[in-house]
C-alpha cells in the first residue's frame, strides 16, 4: 500500500524479495547457502480494501514460492534483462524474524551459541531501505507489556545513503509511513476497524496534517482586491 501511494497510484508494481529456497524436504537440514531472489509482480485494483489487497499479495507470494527453484539469471534472460537494468531489483522487501530461541541450537550434541556481529551503519547497503523486524517469541500480551522498554513485537527502521537523502527527507517519508499505519491500525474501536477493512486503498492518504493545513490556507486565501460583500 505504501509503494502504491508513494508512486502516485501505480497499480502495476514489481519488487524483489529473498527466500530460503529450500523447496524440497531433503534440503531443510542441509548446511549451505540456498537463498535466492525472486520478483514479485503485483497488479492492484485501487478500489480493493486493505484486507482484499493482503489476500491478493498472500496468494501471489505463495504462487511465487512454488517456483523459487527457478534461478534469477534465467528469469532475467527470459525477459531480456540483466541486473543493471532490472528495475524490480531496485526495490527489495526483506522481513526479518528474530526469536529468543535461536540460541538453542545444537550440532552433533554441541551447543552452538549465537554471537551478534557488530553492524556498521556508516555505509548503507542500498540507497534506501526499510527493514521490518518481527520478534516471534513475544506473545501479543508480552509485546504490549514491553512496549515501554522498546522491545516491540514488530518494529521497523529506515536506512539510507546520506549522499542521496538528507535527514529531513527520510524523516518525512517515515512520517508518511507512520500516518498510513495509523489509518490502517490506529483505531481501538471495533466499529472503526470494521469500516477500515472495507475502505478502498485509494482513500488512504499520505498528506501530513501541516501539509493539509497549508493547502487549505492557499486554497481559501482571500484576495485583497476581491470584495465579497453584497
Amino acid at each position: 500500500v505504501f509503494l502504491y501511494k508513494m508512486t502516485h497510484g501505480q497499480t502495476d508494481l514489481c519488487i524483489a524479495s529473498v527466500n530460503a529456497n529450500r523447496y524440497r524436504s531433503e534440503l531443510q537440514d542441509v548446511i549451505g547457502m540456498f537463498v535466492s531472489t525472486l520478483p514479485y509482480r503485483m497488479q492492484l485494483d485501487s478500489y480493493w480494501s486493505f484486507d482484499e489487497l493482503v489476500k491478493h499479495v498472500r496468494d501471489k507470494c505463495l504462487t511465487n514460492l512454488s517456483h523459487s527453484h527457478y534461478p534469477l539469471q534465467h528469469i532475467l534472460a527470459d525477459h531480456h534483462l540483466n541486473q543493471s537494468n532490472a528495475s524490480f531489483l531496485e526495490t527489495m522487501f526483506d522481513f526479518i524474524t528474530v526469536s529468543d530461541t535461536t540460541d538453542q541450537l545444537y550440532f552433533n550434541n554441541v551447543h552452538v551459541k549465537e554471537e551478534p556481529l557488530e553492524q556498521s551503519y556508516d555505509v548503507a547497503k542500498f540507497d534506501l531501505s526499510l527493514d521490518f523486524f518481527y520478534n516471534s517469541s513475544l506473545s501479543l500480551e508480552a509485546a504490549a507489556a514491553v512496549v515501554a522498554t522498546g522491545t516491540d513485537r514488530l518494529s521497523c527502521c529506515f536506512q539510507c545513503s546520506h549522499d542521496l537523502f538528507d535527514q529531513t527527507t527520510v524523516a518525512l517519508v517515515a512520517r508518511r509511513l507512520e500516518l498510513l499505519f495509523e489509518q490502517l491500525f490506529g483505531s481501538k474501536h471495533n466499529d472503526d476497524l470494521l469500516t477500515k477493512s472495507f475502505t478502498p486503498i485509494n482513500k488512504l492518504c499520505l498528506v501530513l496534517p501541516e501539509e493539509s493545513e497549508e493547502m487549505q490556507a492557499r486554497f481559501f486565501h482571500r484576495l485583497e482586491n476581491v470584495d465579497d460583500k453584497g
